[in-house]
C-alpha cells in the first residue's frame, strides 16, 4: 500500500493545498488526459480528419523549406546542422499548435482507448483515423514536394539544398531507416504525453523533441516524405526508392516506435 504522506513542517492547510498543487502530476493524471484526447478523435468525422490531415501534410513542407533556406545561409562549418535543425522543427510546430493531425501522434492518443476497451469497435475506429490521416498526411506531403520540385518558387541553388536532404534521407539501408523510425516514434508519442501539462513549455517542448529527431537524423514517415518525394519529382531518386526504400520502412518504425515502446509501456505502469 502507498504510504500515508505525513504533514512533518506542520503546515496550514492553504500551504497543504499550495504544495499539492505544485507536486508533479501523476501519471494517472497524464494517461487520463490522454485517453480523453483520443477519444475525441476518433469520434471525429471522416472529412474533418482528412482536411486536417492534409493542412497536416502541406504544414509539414515547411520543415524541408526553412531547414534548406537555413542550411544555404549559413557557412559550411561543424555547428551549422546544430542549428540547420532548428528550421525542421518548424513544420511540426504548424502542426501541433495549428491542431493538425499528424499520424505519428495518433500512434499514441487512439491507442490509449483501445487499451482500455479492447474490443471490435474501438479497434475498428483507431484503423479508420490512421488511414484516413496517414493518406491525407501523404497527400499534402506529395503536394508541397511537387509544387517546391517542378515550379520557380525557390531560385535553383535553394532547390539543390532540399535535394541535398532528400538524398541524406534516401542513404540509409531499409533496416536503418525502420530502427531510426523507432526512435521518432518514440520521441513524438513521448512529445504528446509531455503536452498536456507542459502549459507555457509548450513551444520550447515542441522544439526540443523536434531538434532532436532532426539532429539524430531519425526518420518521421511525414517529414522525411517531403524530402524524399520532392527528390523523386526532381528525378534525381525513382518514385519506388521513395516509397518501398523511405516511406514504408519508416513508417514501420514509427508504428513500432509509438505503439509498442510508449504506448505500451506508459500504459502498462498506469494499469498496473
Amino acid at each position: 500500500m502507498p504510504e500515508k504522506i505525513e504533514n512533518h513542517l506542520d503546515l496550514s492547510p492553504g500551504e497543504i493545498k499550495e504544495a499539492q498543487h505544485r507536486s508533479s502530476v501523476t501519471p494517472h493524471v497524464v494517461h487520463e488526459a490522454v485517453r480523453r484526447e483520443g477519444e475525441q478523435e476518433l469520434h471525429r468525422s471522416i472529412s474533418a480528419l482528412a482536411w486536417s490531415g492534409l493542412a497536416a501534410g502541406l504544414s509539414m513542407g515547411f520543415s524541408l523549406i526553412t531547414e534548406g533556406l537555413l542550411r544555404h545561409a549559413l557557412p559550411d562549418a561543424p555547428w551549422r546542422p546544430a542549428v540547420t535543425k532548428l528550421g525542421y522543427s518548424s513544420g511540426f510546430l504548424l502542426v501541433i499548435l495549428g491542431r493538425q493531425q499528424l499520424f505519428t501522434e495518433n500512434t499514441l492518443t487512439p491507442m490509449l482507448p483501445l487499451f482500455h476497451k479492447r474490443d471490435a469497435a474501438t479497434a475498428k475506429l483507431v484503423g479508420r483515423l490512421w488511414g484516413v490521416v496517414l493518406t491525407a498526411n501523404l497527400v499534402g506531403a506529395l503536394i508541397v514536394a511537387l509544387t517546391l520540385a517542378r515550379t520557380g518558387v525557390f531560385p535553383p541553388e535553394i532547390r539543390s539544398v532540399f535535394a541535398e536532404i532528400g538524398l541524406e534521407s534516401m542513404s540509409q539501408t531499409f533496416g536503418q531507416v525502420v530502427l531510426r523510425g523507432v526512435f521518432a516514434g518514440w520521441l513524438i508519442a513521448m512529445l504528446v504525453w509531455m503536452l498536456p501539462f507542459a502549459e507555457t513549455a509548450r513551444f520550447f517542448v515542441i522544439v526540443m523533441m523536434t531538434w532532436l529527431i532532426g539532429f539524430g537524423a531519425f526518420s518521421h514517415v511525414v517529414a522525411g516524405a517531403v524530402d524524399v518525394l520532392f527528390l523523386a519529382g526532381t528525378g534525381g531518386a525513382t518514385w519506388q526508392a521513395a516509397v518501398g526504400g523511405y516511406i514504408l520502412p519508416a513508417l514501420i518504425g514509427n508504428i513500432l516506435g509509438g505503439v509498442a515502446l510508449v504506448a505500451v509501456v506508459n500504459h502498462a505502469q498506469v494499469v498496473s
